[in-house]
């Protein structure tokens, strides 16, 4: 029986335009270098006191001396600000054609049309394009790029903007601080249902280059939101880095879910920080599909703050050649009667790498809390590699906890069974693998999961040869 599977064919997410801009700051990481970044944003005095800050803090703190390696992730080679020739445009008609193509390219515009409440679209280190439809604005939601928010929303910024993500976090936080760029804003008031979901998507397209976005949602008391976050990159044939930041606040009686399809390219790094905090009754949903990027280091986190507050975490992985994906969930039970599920699978081929890695913490006070973790790990060949590597802290005896982990390979006997009902060898696969998928893809709206499926179908193309 043939085996081999070859590399990822990424079809439309590399799409590379011309390396053009208005603005690209040089490369590397100083006080002067960040003194200008907020100078060109035109930052309010105290954005400006928080970056210099925030590079102290990178200074003084080390790199991750676990998970994969980052050695070759210098500094001094990457450009932290990077402006596209456009300014922030609310008529799709505006956004100039090379980026208006790109992202034409990527359904973006038309899933706008079809299934979206507003649209934010970022491109290296600006958002070109955001919109949002007209009867939740007289609702009182807002939905807009940081760097307008920072102008407009200075109040409901300060009060938020890392505090749930604070600098010293880790280095890769502490330089976001110092040097982030673009991102969505979102605030839901009191009791207002957004029914269909917002999406913001990322695109970084110049190679040498980091992108550092900034989202930050508030979802007011009994407010419900439904979150979609797009990003992908073209392949260059240097490091690009992407530490972006998310920080979710869940108030009392809420809901938040948040979707994210990531295709980055097999030249980035992918340190992204993604936490929420959740109060009294709430609840938190992840869905999380990771595809590409050379090395991704990511651990969504909720804190369950508030009696009765709940999350869950739905996420899969999917790592080819020269592939290092490092990710897994992180939850915190502080109150009592909280939960959370994790349900985590990942797949590995042509020698990739998948790591779950987790951490619960069930503290003193979280009595009558419940967690459950589950984790799956399908490796379509001998010489890829699947591990899984939980951390459990229960302090509590008046608790149920549970962890399950399964590493398996597609059974011979499965795949002879699809062939005598007249499947192909190849079409036999990728029936096993969307099904090992599904429970993610059943998460999300429908054109995600669309595109999910798609991704997965690219990344078996040509897959028995």
């Amino acid at each position: 029986m043939k085996t081999q599977i070859d590399e990822v064919n990424r079809n439309i997410y590399d799409i590379k335009n011309k390396d053009e801009y208005d603005y690209k700051i040089k490369k590397g990481l100083t006080p002067e270098i960040i003194e200008e970044i907020s100078k060109q944003k035109g930052d309010p005095e105290w954005m400006r006191v928080f970056r210099l800050k925030a590079l102290e803090v990178y200074n003084t703190l080390e790199m991750p001396s676990w998970g994969p390696d980052l050695s070759e992730l210098d500094m001094s080679e990457i450009a932290t600000y990077v402006r596209p020739k456009t300014k922030l445009n609310s008529s799709w008609d505006d956004v100039p054609e090379d980026i208006k193509n790109t992202f034409d390219k990527l359904g973006i515009p038309e899933a706008e049309k079809t299934s979206l409440a507003g649209v934010g679209a970022q491109y290296d280190s600006e958002v070109v394009y955001h919109s949002m439809k007209e009867d939740l604005i007289k609702q009182g939601v807002i939905y807009t790029d940081m760097e307008t928010a920072v102008r407009e929303y200075p109040d409901l910024v300060k009060k938020h903007f890392m505090k749930c993500v604070p600098v010293h976090d880790h280095k890769f936080v502490a330089l976001h601080g110092a040097v982030w760029s673009g991102g969505s804003f979102v605030y839901v008031p009191k009791n207002v249902k957004v029914d269909i979901p917002l999406q913001s998507y990322f695109r970084l397209n110049s190679p040498e280059s980091g992108q550092f976005e900034h989202t930050l949602i508030i979802v007011e008391d009994g407010a419900s939101l439904h979150f979609i976050e797009g990003c992908s990159a073209p392949k260059y044939n240097k490091v690009n880095l992407h530490a972006g930041c998310v920080e979710l606040y869940v108030k009392d009686n809420a809901y938040l879910r948040y979707s994210t399809i990531e295709n980055w390219s097999k030249n980035m790094l992918n340190l992204n920080t993604k936490k929420a905090i959740v109060g009294r009754n709430a609840k938190m949903d992840w869905v999380s599909g990771s595809f590409g990027s050379k090395i991704s280091m990511l651990y969504p986190m909720s804190i369950l703050n508030g009696d009765g507050s709940k999350t869950e975490f739905t996420g899969i992985s999917f790592a080819g050649k020269g592939q290092n994906l490092d990710n897994g969930f992180k939850v915190v039970h502080n109150a009592q009667n909280t939960s959370s599920v994790v349900n985590a699978k990942s797949i590995s081929k042509n020698g990739g790498i998948c790591t779950y890695r987790s951490s619960v913490k069930i503290n003193e006070n979280a009595k009558n809390s419940k967690c459950t973790v589950s984790c799956e790990s399908l490796m379509l060949d001998d010489f890829s590699r699947s591990d899984t590597i939980p951390t459990n802290e229960i302090k509590t005896e008046n608790t149920e906890f549970s962890h399950e982990a399964k590493i398996g390979k597609i059974s011979d006997k499965t795949i002879f069974y699809l062939m005598s009902r007249g499947l192909s060898e190849e079409d036999a696969k990728a029936m096993i693998v969307r099904g090992f998928a599904y429970p993610i893809s059943k998460e999300l709206p429908v054109e995600y999961a669309v595109e999910m499926n798609n991704l997965i179908n690219l990344e078996l193309e040509g897959a028995i040869g």
